[in-house]
């Protein structure tokens, strides 16, 4: 029997967006929440947090979204929709990707592609492609504890390097 096929988020961007962040598909805490990065043990709001000087964790969730795009930051998956029992990458089968052409023409100032972890870092050659800078960055998934937070967020930073220059 097949798991039952799961619908992602819809995009957190806007025409000014300059730095995208990408995961795979959300967990399950997320797609029941109906928010990106609803785990309680997921570091995103945190690792973000620090970048943009906002304690966006602290925030309730729907302040985070027009906090984290007035920062120029948008938020997205790879994959619209796919099939998958529980939460890992590893479980996720027929997986069918976003429509990223319309990047282009929705975020015109995009400069910058995060990938939070592994899977969705598959993608990132063909972003490069595309003309974007990318970074392959380390999980915020709690399942990937390997790195402390201090670790992580030195990753992290390089989403913004560069960004006080080009504002």
């Amino acid at each position: 029997m097949s798991a039952p096929l799961l619908t992602g988020l819809a995009p957190v961007i806007a025409p000014d967006t300059r730095i995208l962040i990408l995961g795979s598909f959300p967990g399950a805490a997320s797609l029941a929440a109906q928010q990106y990065y609803a785990h309680p043990r997921n570091q995103f709001w945190k690792l973000v947090g620090v970048l943009v000087g906002e304690d966006l964790y602290g925030l309730p969730y729907a302040a985070r979204l027009p906090r984290l795009l007035a920062h120029r930051v948008g938020l997205w998956d790879v994959l619209a929709a796919c099939e998958r029992e529980g939460s890992l990458d590893s479980a996720i089968r027929r997986p069918a990707a976003n429509d990223f052409e319309r990047l282009h023409r929705l975020c015109p100032g995009l400069q910058t592609v995060g990938f939070n972890g592994q899977a969705s870092g598959k993608f990132a050659g063909q972003f490069e492609e595309a003309g974007y800078r990318t970074v392959v960055l380390p999980s915020s998934s709690p399942a990937h504890m390997a790195l402390s937070f201090e670790q992580k967020l030195a990753v992290w930073r390089r989403l913004v390097e560069g960004e006080a220059d080009a504002a």
